[in-house]
């Protein structure tokens, strides 16, 4: 079976008996028995709640019963919460708490002072997820992610083990290496990186500015040549791209990852714990769609970072970057799967 009959399945059964992953083989943790019945599909993802967590002001999507077991799921760029506004329901009907939230320029997120740098470094955001699991009372949490998520998802795993009950990443193991930043790559694959140069430079700033829009649609197709959105698919993201910080955050992710930008002080302890760890040993899923058109590494250049229970799964059937929004049924039952490990 494709990711693409999949997903039309799942999502078809889901749309008829409001049974969430009744489907064979998808199986929820024991207290999805407990679960209240929770609608399925875009109807039920939301609303947005807000809550003060480390220097912002979150906005989150926060799904299913206050006693199951939490999954913080984390989108990427030039993504948004909507990645997730299937595989949340899908959970959330299993009896999983799942969180979204928009990670810090996105959406409805705000910084809580105006004189807080306006840095997208890896442990900044990372940081920001363990904020909000401490401002919403969550010990452990099942991570994942994809694209800037799943680094954000691999980085807080990396640092916060004990926060980590399992983890589930699209790509693999995203976690950048500062010693590498000045260290050029083939010339094919810094290629595939151009936006990460254009960002580096002031004009590539003001065009991403003037052409916020044009240019996130441009990436969705790069990244996922046989996903066949719609305008209002794009539109319903899209919209969350306007922030105040928005663009600021995006060129300083990407400036600070090839040693362009000066990154926070206050994030220096972090970074130096995170060049040391190497491994992480929670239950861990990796997934890839054999259409991502974004830059990626093979699964066995990270199969020696996971050394707990592991498996790797590839998906077929044209499945882009955007792996959760493109087959949420394959995400979801990797999150249910890697549970019960």
């Amino acid at each position: 079976m494709t990711a693409d009959t999949n997903r039309r399945d799942f999502l078809s059964l889901a749309a008829a008996t409001g049974a969430g992953l009744a489907l064979s083989g998808l199986t929820g943790p024991a207290t999805a028995a407990t679960a209240a019945p929770v609608a399925v599909g875009r109807a039920a993802f939301g609303p947005v709640r807000q809550i003060d967590a480390g220097p912002l002001n979150i906005g989150y999507i926060d799904l299913g019963p206050r006693n199951g077991t939490p999954v913080m799921l984390f989108h990427g760029w030039p993504y948004d919460i909507h990645g997730y506004e299937d595989v949340a329901p899908m959970l959330a009907s299993q009896g999983f708490r799942v969180i979204v939230p928009h990670l810090r320029g996105y959406g409805t997120t705000r910084f809580l002072s105006d004189a807080t740098m306006r840095s997208a470094q890896q442990t900044a955001l990372a940081a920001d997820g363990i904020a909000l699991m401490d401002a919403l009372g969550i010990r452990k949490a099942i991570f994942g992610g994809c694209d800037w998520g799943a680094r954000n998802a691999c980085v807080m795993a990396a640092l916060w083990p004990e926060r980590c009950q399992a983890l589930v990443s699209v790509s693999g193991f995203l976690v950048l290496d500062r010693t590498t930043a000045l260290t050029p790559l083939s010339p094919a694959d810094e290629f595939t990186w151009w936006y990460q140069y254009y960002f580096a430079t002031e004009r590539g700033r003001i065009g991403y500015e003037k052409n916020l829009k044009a240019f996130a649609r441009f990436i969705w197709h790069q990244a996922s040549p046989k996903w066949n959105f719609d305008d209002a698919t794009f539109e319903r993201s899209a919209a969350n791209l306007v922030n105040p910080d928005h663009v600021a955050l995006v060129v300083h992710n990407y400036r600070s990852r090839i040693g362009a930008a000066e990154t926070d002080a206050q994030y220096e302890p972090l970074e130096v714990r995170l060049a040391q760890v190497k491994t992480v040993a929670m239950p861990t899923i990796t997934l890839e769609g054999d259409a991502n058109g974004a830059p990626h590494p093979p699964a066995a250049a990270y199969r020696s970072r996971f050394t707990g229970k592991y498996e790797h799964r590839a998906l077929t059937g044209g499945i882009g970057h955007n792996l959760p929004q493109e087959a949420p049924a394959d995400f979801a039952k990797a999150v249910v799967d890697v549970a019960q490990w």
